[in-house]
């Protein structure tokens, strides 16, 4: 344990910790007082996990696959671990679909999304928790792909800051897109050279 982990667990020390605003936070970014390989995650500057080339094979595997549904006259457009700006929180989803005139602004990151994932290899936990934040920022649809349990969280219906439908989909299932109905794989085409390793 870090000398700020038993800091911050030392009793009353954590009600009296102020979050960093979005603000703040990119005021900060301003000056380079914040690391490139963090996220803004409820007011807490948070370290990003490495990516493993697991990680890496199974993002690159899905933004060519969403890809090929947006076109190239589309008014979507598929974000690659970019920032996300939302009321207490800017993470930087592996993947989000996104319109793209918030995504060509030259003044603010996108405040929304249609679809966000996340590819948690060491980071199941932290990920989790992003599905509330997602959910507060009524983005209809969060996935949580999980290559060491070979399973895709699937969550959909944002209401009241919680997503009221999850699912869990196995190798044997298919993945579907709300945003590109007709977007169909195998859960198990995804996940298959994870198994494998």
């Amino acid at each position: 344990m870090t000398a700020t982990q038993s800091f911050l667990q030392t009793k009353g020390v954590s009600d009296r910790v102020h979050p960093l605003s979005v603000e703040a936070y990119h005021a900060l970014g301003e000056i380079g007082r914040v690391d490139e390989n963090v996220e803004l995650l409820r007011g807490i500057v948070v370290d990003k996990m490495s990516k493993s080339p697991l990680h890496s094979a199974i993002v690159r595997r899905l933004f060519q696959l969403l890809f090929s549904f947006i076109g190239e006259e589309s008014d979507l457009i598929l974000l690659k671990e970019d920032p996300l700006t939302l009321s207490d929180s800017e993470p930087e989803p592996d993947l989000a679909i996104v319109n793209a005139a918030e995504a060509d602004n030259f003044h603010h990151h996108p405040t929304t999304a249609h679809l966000v994932v996340e590819v948690a290899v060491s980071s199941v936990e932290i990920d989790r928790l992003k599905a509330s934040i997602y959910a507060e920022a009524g983005i209809p649809e969060f996935w949580l792909v999980r290559p060491a349990e070979s399973e895709i969280d699937v969550f959909s219906q944002p209401k009241d800051g919680n997503y009221h439908q999850q699912r869990t989909l196995r190798s044997e299932d298919s993945l579907t897109c709300a945003v590109f109905p007709k977007f169909s794989i195998k859960a198990g085409e995804l996940l298959r050279q994870s198994a494998e390793n």
